[in-house]
């Protein structure tokens, strides 16, 4: 048997696969087994807030350089 991984771009096609798993074409292994993690929540504590303030400073810096070309 094949195991595939799919993504859902509609909530209706939840239904259509009960039905199918009903009819035993198919067996739902899991739901919502994965969630993307927010970037935030990602890359949270990898700099200090010093640093994190320095970087804010540069990237402020450096729109306004851009903004005045």
């Amino acid at each position: 048997m094949d195991t595939l991984i799919i993504e859902l771009t509609n909530q209706k096609a939840i239904g259509l696969l009960h039905e199918m798993e009903e009819l035993h074409l198919i067996k739902v292994l899991k739901e919502n087994i994965t969630e993307k993690p927010r970037l935030s929540d990602k890359y949270k504590g990898m700099i200090s807030k010093e640093e994190g303030a320095k970087l804010d400073d540069h990237i402020k810096k450096m729109r306004n350089e851009w903004n005045s070309i």
